[in-house]
């Protein structure tokens, strides 16, 4: 049987089939068409301007090491300007990210890319070995998370940094799309299907390049063109709940090939009918309109049973005929039972301005925050009050006391009596 011929050249044999189209590729048109599309999101979203530094987020895995090699290389092919620097966040999580922060380390001179390490023990005095050890493996991703975004903003601004990329792929954007769903968390979902990413607690942009590339598509990338990557997988990871999207999404894939990006698609258009004041809630300060009393009504989002109970559709179509009788006398019927005249005012209606955030500075870390203290130092509060003093911390407290004048006078010249 003649061997099968690449779909684009025509003469090379097919080794890989695309999983998002199942499209027959050569090794060399596979890699062209892989940094082709990476270039057409770049470009069409307009994710850098030339002369930028840029932070690469690198794990060591296979997306961050993918996408450094894909920057690299189209940055020099298609002359963006960019000034391209590693940025490594060290959780401290012995046997995963010990070994991976070797592999980066090679990438980076594979690359002759500069290299920043941020470590939480440095940042927080806590690893994230030390975190699971104090509160177990259930809710120990939400410390990570809050800890590794604040660790990125440092990391960037150490560097003077104003946009950090990241290794999102489809997957990962249709696993946080199937789990906002999942929570009904609205505002999240139009935050996170966005290609570029902001807080309002940090001036750090976030990009995701790879957000339209299979994770599959990103392996076979990495093992074409030879990348050094790190393959193993957090030792905490499958205790969170992105683990049970992530099946969801493997066992839609299966079916239908094409599923991730169709999720990524569905997500995308849901976030552009979400309104403003909904995702952007406390950010934009803008006017909504507020129904006292109305979310709590039997069946209703707000019900116990969250379902609609017997005899609403009755009531419903009552209330309709009600309505249209009601027109000839220039006289609208509420959805509330309640009559009105056009032109006076609902009753129990208010129209309610909703917070705009004040930007401030977290008044223990000095990290940006619309709170007097940020998430980050809150967690640390917890961890840090059921946390036991070792004999070593007793000693260092006290000798702290005693210290903590003489070193302020050093800082301020200041010169000891006795020593005149």
């Amino acid at each position: 049987m003649a061997p099968t011929l690449c779909e684009l050249c025509k003469t090379t044999r097919a080794l890989i089939v695309r999983p998002k189209n199942h499209q027959k590729l050569c090794k060399s048109c596979f890699i062209s068409i892989f940094e082709t599309e990476i270039h057409n999101t770049i470009t069409s979203n307009s994710l850098f301007f030339p002369g930028e530094r840029v932070a690469i987020g690198a794990s060591g895995g296979k997306d961050s090491t993918v996408l450094a090699s894909v920057l690299k290389t189209l940055n020099e092919r298609h002359h963006y300007g960019l000034n391209l620097i590693l940025l490594s966040i060290d959780e401290g999580i012995k046997g995963y990210r010990d070994d991976s922060l070797k592999t980066v380390k090679r990438n980076a001179k594979q690359y002759d890319m500069p290299l920043e390490i941020v470590g939480y023990d440095e940042l927080y005095g806590w690893t994230m070995d030390q975190v699971v050890e104090q509160i177990g493996k259930k809710g120990n991703c939400t410390y990570c998370g809050v800890f590794r975004r604040q660790a990125l903003d440092r990391g960037a601004a150490r560097l003077d940094i104003k946009h950090v990329v990241t290794g999102h792929n489809a997957d990962d954007t249709a696993e946080t799309v199937m789990m906002n769903l999942l929570r009904g968390d609205l505002p999240r979902l139009a935050r996170a299907t966005s290609i570029v990413t902001a807080s309002a607690a940090s001036d750090i942009k976030r990009s995701k390049p790879l957000k339209y590339a299979y994770e599959k598509e990103i392996v076979y990338y990495a093992l074409h063109k030879g990348l050094d990557y790190f393959t193993t997988e957090c030792i905490y990871s499958p205790e969170a709940f992105r683990g049970s999207a992530r099946t969801l999404i493997k066992n839609l894939e299966k079916v239908r090939p094409s599923a991730i990006l169709d999720v990524v698609k569905s997500g995308e258009d849901m976030a552009r009918l979400v309104p403003d004041e909904v995702s952007a809630a406390g950010q934009g300060g803008k006017d909504v309109l507020v129904v006292e009393g109305e979310a709590y009504r039997a069946g209703g989002c707000g019900s116990a049973n969250g379902r609609s109970s017997g005899g609403e559709m009755a009531d419903t179509e009552r209330q309709l005929l009600e309505s249209e009788k009601a027109q000839g006398n220039e006289t609208e019927i509420s959805h509330l039972g309640q009559k009105h005249d056009r032109n006076c005012k609902i009753p129990n209606r208010t129209l309610r301005k909703l917070p705009k955030q004040q930007m401030g500075k977290c008044v223990r870390c000095g990290y940006l925050s619309s709170q007097d203290i940020c998430k980050a130092c809150m967690l640390l509060e917890g961890l840090n009050k059921n946390r036991p003093k070792t004999q070593i911390q007793v000693s260092v407290d006290e000798e702290d006391n005693s210290s903590r004048l003489t070193r302020r006078m050093e800082s301020l010249k200041i010169i000891p009596a006795e020593q005149m």
